[in-house]
């Protein structure tokens, strides 16, 4: 049964207030006392009330008691304010009276890291999207933010997977299909086609592929050429054996003694023919771009597990090649994040503008005064468009002009001003991926990745409202 708060304090939390009365000026870091209160909102306690209830139909009447909702929130508003994993959230928590008094857990026991991933999965895109939009609004009522100006960004948050060559895709593939039909195997039995185990083999052909890269000229390219050969041979085996596993599992030879074995062998059976489409696909890319040559492959697949995942490259020296997905920040006054979003395919920036005025209307309203962008989002359109929907100073560079009256308009103060303070944009996504994790995203899926975004986002609107209404 999922409860809003915990209703009754321990003797321990009476105890510990009466020896250290003031412990919250006297120990807690300053933008924990505002974020503290910040959180006691009843409308965000209410939302994280509702999706904790919704996981199962007598969720909020039956059962025993679960973690409180506003447990919940704060626990993760906690991880990745530090940028934490779930463990390491556990372990803090449990042996810091700060933290305990923090997440409101007190004297109680703290759930451990498998409860929170559940609990935090529990919390889907939606509901995280209204978090952020409630701690908007606790910004403007706070004063810390009205609108006036606007600046946007885009970045790459890159998603959690080793770099893809084809070559080690066809090993993943090998190596998760022969685990799952050994797994299927376990439940079953030995019925029907047996599992051969080629993770050995395919483990030298990579060796081999490893070393013939060194080699140079035509040489080495065909060298090359005839080990990728063998490696996809015994991949076609690998799925030929998991395809006659599906097979074998739908007409029902493969069977499990009980019906818990059954729903266990039909997921198992599921994943197999996921997995075999996809190792399929990466087959297909690697004939098209190893043996044949077509390095511009469209389909190009870069991860068995995150099949989302785009190659975006951003002009970047130290890293040309990011593997990920592209997410727009969108900031107003005192660096707090308005909007955020994450693209299915990586947009033109130019395309990205419009939408964020709109949505800054949405917010707050009115269109900003002042928009400041780089110069990728530039477009005589666009400025045009600004202008009609409202923004009186649109500071949007335009690099590849020679125009006199272009080149005096830059070189206004407003304008260079404006520029600016743009800059701290990127700034701001610079503490997004050091301090609450962007560079990369540990949760699975899109799902998982507009979470860790979403999260990341609310917990530096946090701290940033509580250090301007405590200057």
């Amino acid at each position: 049964m999922i409860v809003p708060r915990y209703q009754q304090r321990t003797i321990y939390e009476g105890i510990y207030r009466s020896l250290i009365p003031d412990q919250k000026q006297l120990l807690w870091e300053k933008w924990m006392l505002k974020v503290d209160a910040l959180l006691d909102d009843d409308e965000l306690i209410e939302m994280v009330h509702a999706a904790l209830g919704r996981r199962r139909p007598k969720s909020q009447t039956r059962g025993r008691r679960g973690t409180p909702s506003e447990v919940v929130l704060r626990l993760i508003v906690l991880k990745h304010m530090k940028n934490w994993s779930y463990e390491t959230l556990e372990r803090e928590v449990r042996a810091n009276l700060l933290y305990r008094d923090f997440t409101r857990i007190g004297g109680e026991a703290v759930p451990d890291a498998k409860t929170m991933v559940r609990l935090g999965q529990a919390l889907g895109p939606e509901v995280t999207r209204k978090i952020h939009e409630r701690v908007v609004q606790l910004a403007r009522e706070e004063k810390v933010t009205t609108g006036r100006k606007m600046r946007v960004d885009t970045t790459v948050v890159e998603t959690n997977i080793h770099y893809p060559t084809d070559s080690s895709l066809l090993g993943d593939g090998v190596r998760v299909l022969t685990r799952t039909m050994k797994r299927i195997e376990e439940e079953v039995g030995r019925v029907g086609t047996r599992a051969r185990n080629w993770t050995r083999s395919v483990t030298h052909r990579l060796i081999e592929i490893g070393k013939a890269t060194r080699g140079e000229g035509e040489e080495g390219k065909e060298r090359q050429k005839k080990v990728y050969r063998k490696l996809m041979a015994v991949t076609r085996k690998v799925v030929a054996q998991a395809e006659a596993f599906v097979d074998e599992v739908r007409q029902g030879i493969k069977k499990a003694a009980d019906w818990q074995g059954d729903l266990v062998v039909e997921a198992l059976a599921r994943q197999l023919e996921e997995v075999s489409k996809l190792t399929r696909r990466v087959l297909e890319q690697t004939k098209a771009r190893v043996i044949k040559g077509d390095t511009h492959f469209k389909r190009k697949l870069l991860s068995i597990f995150e099949t989302a995942t785009e190659a975006i490259r951003k002009g970047k020296a130290a890293k040309p090649t990011e593997f990920g997905k592209m997410v727009k920040i969108q900031e107003s006054e005192n660096q707090i994040v308005t909007d955020y979003e994450i693209f299915e395919e990586r947009p033109a920036d130019q395309a990205v503008l419009m939408p964020s005025i709109e949505k800054h209307k949405e917010i707050f309203d009115r269109a900003p005064e002042l928009v400041a962008t780089d110069a990728g989002f530039y477009s005589a359109e666009n400025e045009t468009r600004a202008k009609e929907a409202g923004v009186e100073k649109v500071a949007i560079p335009n690099k590849h002009t020679r125009s006199p009256a272009r080149i005096s308009h830059q070189r206004q103060r407003w304008f260079r001003r404006a520029q600016q303070w743009r800059v701290g944009s990127e700034g701001g996504i610079s503490v997004l991926k050091r301090r609450h994790g962007l560079f990369r995203s540990r949760y699975k899926g899109s799902h998982g990745m507009e979470r860790w975004v979403g999260f990341g986002v609310i917990a530096k609107n946090l701290i940033n409202i509580a250090r301007a209404t405590t200057k």
